[in-house]
């Protein structure tokens, strides 16, 4: 399977500008891609002001990924503030090629920074069954909880969103090497770069690590789009010679 990381600078709150960037940068990914993993709320950036920013769940920001989705025939992931029921959430988007989705509300608001004023948490993790694989898809903040993230679904990839500050940005490197030995799991981590609104400054480091830790893509800081293939069978023929996953501890999780 091939996945197409996009890393960018999003532009504060502006919807329209964002996704017209994106029909951009899209044309460099490879025609052979299955997936493209966008930032977190990637349309408005990491936004503590959902009542200017958020949007419709049939809004411009999932309209435009429908319809990509379809037009490109691959997957698109990415989160964005949506606004329901008179609620705020922190809503990552899977869409599929023939413009289904599946959604996930991040869990770990991110206290800091008062997210979870301002957004309601989620409580089920999204595994997503496709084309043979099953994704597991969190964002940002849910990298710090290794429970919630525990591979007991037997899951062969695990997906991060994210929009993490350069300042806390050793602690984004460690945790996804982390998460992805202790789940014998392919681990994923997509970043934005630049400087938000409230002088927060990143820079990216988007990169993908094998079930040993090792680099399949190494931290990168630029502006641009970064395509891996990821080999399955591989990654099973290691988890029976070394069943680390057949150890773990057993729990169940209380929400």
């Amino acid at each position: 399977m091939k996945i197409s990381l996009v890393q960018f600078d999003i532009t504060w709150e502006d919807i329209s500008k964002n996704l017209f960037f994106l029909d951009q940068k899209i044309q460099q990914i490879p025609q052979d891609t299955d997936i493209i993993v966008l930032p977190e709320m990637f349309s408005t950036g990491f936004t503590m002001r959902p009542e200017k920013a958020a949007e419709v769940d049939q809004g411009e920001s999932i309209t435009w990924m429908i319809k990509n989705a379809k037009k490109m025939q691959k997957a698109i992931v990415g989160s964005l503030a949506i606004k329901e029921n008179g609620s705020y959430y922190n809503r990552l988007y899977f869409v599929f090629p023939n413009g289904s989705y599946k959604t996930y509300n991040k869990r770990h608001l991110f206290t800091l920074t008062g997210e979870d004023k301002k957004y309601t948490a989620g409580s089920e993790k999204l595994i997503v069954d496709y084309n043979g694989w099953n994704l597991c898809l969190l964002i940002c903040y849910d990298l710090r909880f290794p429970v919630f993230s525990r591979n007991t679904e037997n899951y062969d990839t695990l997906i991060y969103v994210a929009n993490w500050p350069e300042r806390r940005i050793n602690a984004w490197d460690i945790l996804l090497r982390a998460r992805a030995v202790e789940n014998m799991s392919y681990t994923i981590g997509v970043n934005r770069v630049g400087i938000d609104l409230d002088n927060n400054r990143y820079t990216g480091h988007s990169q993908v690590i094998d079930t040993l830790g090792n680099y399949i893509l190494s931290p990168q800081i630029t502006d641009d789009v970064f395509t891996v293939s990821l080999d399955k069978r591989q990654q099973d023929e290691l988890r029976k010679k070394l069943g680390f996953l057949n150890d773990q501890d057993r729990f169940s999780l209380n929400n």
